[in-house]
């Protein structure tokens, strides 16, 4: 963190409190793992970066360990980003297939069709940076695909429920984009069934075929979830990249 970020939020927010600015800083941090999961967040050490006191630090560190995403240890000191684990993705998954899926079958029903040429294009962008393996350009296209379904599904329950795991899936998905850029073998097996993942969502939608949609997308999130399961065998492919 610096303070010439620390300005960058402030100009996004000139009437807000410090405290929340430094929240807000952390957790995007967080959930983008710019500060790895599992790290000891030093108070002295982030207010020194930042060029501001303590207390606004302390603060925001205490929030997010309010709402889970900060986490002290028995018998340790401290505090800590909340780790990752490989039973808690499959858990997260788990209620994100359904949520998503659901969805993906509302869009057959509600998209409007500058909305379905807009997940075509973004389809259509994932798929190129999968091909590329270029990570940037898939965190860039993956999330705004998936939640730009949710918010057009025409649901508000289905909205609210998404955006309870929203920040957590987003660590997950930019760990799992890490770990598969650390894969260099030209085999991986999850590339070429998540290629055209987005695109057979897509064409779903566009056919107005609900079922095919959200059979599509449910067979897309378990294909992301398998490949990091099929990692493993080596242990959680997770504690891995961590500690990398």
């Amino acid at each position: 963190m610096e303070q010439y970020t620390l300005r960058q939020y402030m100009e996004k927010n000139p009437d807000g409190k410090l405290r929340d600015i430094v929240t807000k800083m952390i957790y995007d941090d967080i959930i983008s793992l710019r500060i790895a999961p599992g790290t000891k967040l030093n108070v002295n050490q982030l207010a020194s970066s930042l060029g501001i006191s303590r207390t606004p630090v302390a603060e925001a560190i205490a929030r997010l360990t309010e709402i889970g995403f900060v986490v002290t240890h028995p018998g340790q000191s401290g505090s800590y980003v909340l780790d990752l684990n490989l039973l808690d993705m499959i858990n997260l998954y788990q209620v994100r297939s359904c949520i998503e899926g659901q969805a993906a079958a509302l869009c057959a029903h509600a998209a409007d069709e500058a909305t379905v040429r807009q997940l075509a294009m973004l389809a259509d962008a994932f798929k190129d940076s999968v091909i590329r393996r270029d990570i940037r350009g898939m965190k860039d296209t993956d999330m705004p695909f998936h939640q730009l379904i949710i918010h057009s599904c025409g649901n508000p329950y289905i909205v609210k429920s998404y955006e309870l795991i929203l920040p957590k899936l987003t660590m997950y998905q930019s760990s799992m984009l890490e770990f598969i850029g650390q894969d260099e073998s030209k085999e991986n097996p999850w590339m070429p069934s998540v290629t055209f993942n987005h695109t057979s969502v897509v064409s779903a939608i566009r056919m107005r075929m609900p079922d095919l949609a959200q059979k599509s997308m449910e067979y897309h999130v378990t294909t992301s979830l398998s490949f990091t399961t099929m990692a493993s065998h080596l242990g959680d492919p997770l504690i891995r990249l961590r500690d990398k």
